[in-house]
C-alpha cells in the first residue's frame, strides 16, 4: 500500500465514487484506478466500496479509511509545498463565508499585504459547507466562517462576536425599534440567506429555540438582493447588522425586534486539526483576532 493508492482512493471518493471520472481527473486509465482500489481492499482485507450494478457506494470501512487517507495525503502535500518553497515566501490559501468574505476579508488581506508584501493570498469566498469540504481536501489552509463545524476532524476557534438584525421597509408601516410578538413575527414574509450559510444557520437555530417554523418566500446567496427586496416591500430579512448599516442610515430600511428571538453569533477560524500552520498563516490569523482593535470596522453600502 502506497501514498499513490490513497490518492487514487480519495480521487474516486471526490468523483462521487465514479472510477471513470476519477481516472480522467488523475490522467490515468479506468482499469488502473480499479486495480488500485482492488489492491487496497486485498491489502487490508476489507471492502471499501459496495458494487451495486455499475455503481460504487462507499462502505463504513471505506468512510473510515477516507478520513485517514485525506489526513495523510494532506500532510504529505503540505510537506511537499513547504519544502519545495523553502526559500520563497509562499502562498496562503484562505477561505471565507459570504458575509466575512464580502465585509471583512478585503481589509484583512490589505493589512496582511502591508505586513508581508512578498506573500500571495489566494482567496475563496463560498458557503461554509463548501469551505469545510475544501479544508478536508487540503485545498484551503483555513477558513473564516459564521457558523460552527460539526466535523470532529476540524478545530474551530471563536475570534469575533457579531449579531443579526431584522430589517423591514418603513413604506410597509414598520417603525424603527418596533417590537413584534412571536405570533406577529412568524406571520411575516421572510427573505433569507440560503441553506448552508452561517447566517441562515443562526436564524434557523433561533427559530427552533423559539419553537417556530419558518418557510421563506425568498432565498438568496446575495445580501444585496435581500436588502433590495426588503426596500421594495417584499418582506422582512434577518441579516448581519454591519451589512445593513448603509441602507439603515439612508432611511431605506428600519430594524425591528421580535420577542424570544436571539440572533447573536460568533465568527470562527476553521482549520483541520492536523494542519501545519506556516509562520505566514499564524500571522494572518493573529491579524484577524486583533483586527477590531487595530482597524476601523467597515460599513456595507452595496445597494442598487
Amino acid at each position: 500500500m502506497t501514498l499513490r493508492h490513497m490518492k487514487i482512493f480519495c480521487a474516486v471518493c471526490d468523483a462521487d465514487c465514479n472510477t471513470t471520472r476519477a481516472a480522467e481527473n488523475m490522467n490515468m486509465t479506468q482499469p488502473a484506478v480499479s486495480l488500485a482500489i482492488k489492491e487496497l481492499e486485498q491489502y487490508y482485507g476489507i471492502v471499501l466500496f459496495d458494487r451495486i450494478g455499475r455503481r460504487l457506494k462507499i462502505t463504513p470501512a471505506g468512510e473510515n479509511f477516507l478520513q485517514y487517507a485525506l489526513r495523510i495525503s494532506a500532510q504529505f502535500n503540505d510537506m511537499e509545498r513547504e519544502m519545495r518553497n523553502w526559500d520563497s515566501v509562499g502562498l496562503l490559501r484562505v477561505g471565507a463565508s459570504i458575509t466575512i468574505g464580502s465585509q471583512f476579508l478585503p481589509g484583512y488581506v490589505k493589512a496582511f499585504y502591508i505586513r508581508h508584501p512578498g506573500t500571495e493570498v489566494q482567496v475563496t469566498v463560498a458557503p461554509s459547507e463548501r469551505l469545510e469540504r475544501a479544508i478536508m481536501n487540503n485545498k484551503l489552509d483555513f477558513a473564516l466562517i459564521e457558523g460552527i463545524s460539526h466535523n470532529p476532524a476540524m478545530y474551530a476557534e471563536e475570534y469575533m462576536e457579531d449579531r443579526l438584525s431584522i430589517i423591514a421597509s418603513p413604506k410597509e408601516g414598520f417603525r424603527q425599534g418596533q417590537r413584534l410578538s412571536l405570533e406577529q413575527f412568524k406571520r411575516q414574509r421572510f427573505l433569507l440567506r440560503e441553506q448552508g450559510s452561517g447566517t441562515r444557520e443562526v436564524f434557523d437555530k433561533a427559530a427552533s429555540n423559539a419553537g417556530i417554523s419558518v418557510k421563506p418566500i425568498w432565498e438568496a446567496t446575495s445580501t444585496t438582493a435581500l436588502v433590495n427586496a426588503v426596500i421594495n416591500g417584499l418582506g422582512i430579512a434577518v441579516l448581519p447588522h454591519r451589512m445593513i448599516q448603509g441602507a439603515l442610515e439612508r432611511g431605506l430600511v428600519v430594524t425591528i425586534g421580535a420577542e424570544g428571538m436571539d440572533f447573536r453569533r460568533s465568527f470562527y477560524i476553521l482549520r483541520h486539526k492536523d494542519k501545519y500552520l506556516t509562520p505566514a498563516a499564524k500571522s494572518f490569523l493573529d491579524l484577524c483576532r486583533n483586527y477590531e482593535m487595530d482597524y476601523p470596522l467597515p460599513k456595507y453600502n452595496g445597494l442598487i
